[in-house]
């Protein structure tokens, strides 16, 4: 069995991330890049279940973008995945193209299984998994906090507004995940060093013959404004008046 985990490279939200003076792009000479949050629980996840079946299972990583993709991907594989795929590729990604460039990948690696992280942090599109799944025309369940392989089905339990919701799906499928379905290891030194010497593939959109389909233009950018103003009252009916105006927020009356 053969599990497919699409991967993204973001920069790391721990970091204080501000767009350029004319809104133009984002300032990011000086912030780290890290693995999609959600997409290191995928890679976390599709580990757990090579461990537990054994050697019948590989993972394979794959990741979108520009070079410098290396010590991410190489961070899946000291995770655990078997091996990596990275897509070369330096043109602005949207999820309808990423979802594209996957589909293609899937058909010429045949897993039985794609798991991925329900969103990425930097856009938080919240998409591609969805549109793979639409294209590949395979079953899907999103949002999950529990997966389970088993006679050739998978079980999700699936985190919506109304509470759990358990799906049973036929393989071939897409599973995005969620934030509690478990917690990521941290690469041990071994796994690093094992890590060195996993494949890692590198494709060009040219080799999977895609061309770019722009869904997605970006105006501009820019920084959230965090400058409260304090405002400070005499007493509770002062407050509740000062509350009820226009347009009060919440935290500017103390």
């Amino acid at each position: 069995m053969k599990i497919l985990v699409p991967t993204k490279r973001v920069p790391d939200t721990d970091q204080k991330i501000v767009a350029s003076g004319d809104g133009s792009c984002i300032q990011l000479e000086h912030i780290p890049y890290v693995i999609n949050p959600f997409d290191a629980i995928a890679i976390e996840e599709a580990v757990r279940i090579s461990e537990q079946l054994g050697d019948s299972v590989e993972v394979v990583a794959v990741g979108i973008g520009a070079p410098g993709y290396e010590p991410q991907l190489r961070t899946t594989l000291a995770m655990g995945a078997a091996r990596a795929i990275h897509i070369d590729c330096g043109e602005p990604l949207d999820p309808w193209n990423v979802a594209r460039l996957l589909r293609v990948v899937v058909e010429r690696e045949g897993p039985q299984l794609v798991l991925m992280g329900k969103q990425a942090v930097d856009d938080d599109a919240n998409q591609t998994g969805q549109f793979l799944a639409a294209l590949l025309d395979w079953p899907q369940a999103t949002f999950a906090s529990r997966v389970e392989l088993k006679d050739g089905e998978v079980n999700v339990d699936r985190e919506t507004d109304y509470g759990i919701e358990t799906v049973r799906l036929p393989l071939p499928a897409v599973v995005t995940v969620d934030l509690r379905l478990n917690e990521p290891r941290y690469a041990s030194m071994a796994g690093i060093m094992k890590a060195r010497k996993k494949p890692l593939g590198v494709l060009t959109m040219q080799d999977l013959g895609i061309k770019f389909e722009p869904r997605v233009e970006v105006i501009r950018y820019r920084s959230a404004d965090t400058k409260r103003r304090c405002e400070r009252v005499a007493s509770v009916e002062e407050l509740l008046e000062g509350l009820a105006r226009p347009g009060a927020p919440l935290h500017s009356l103390t």
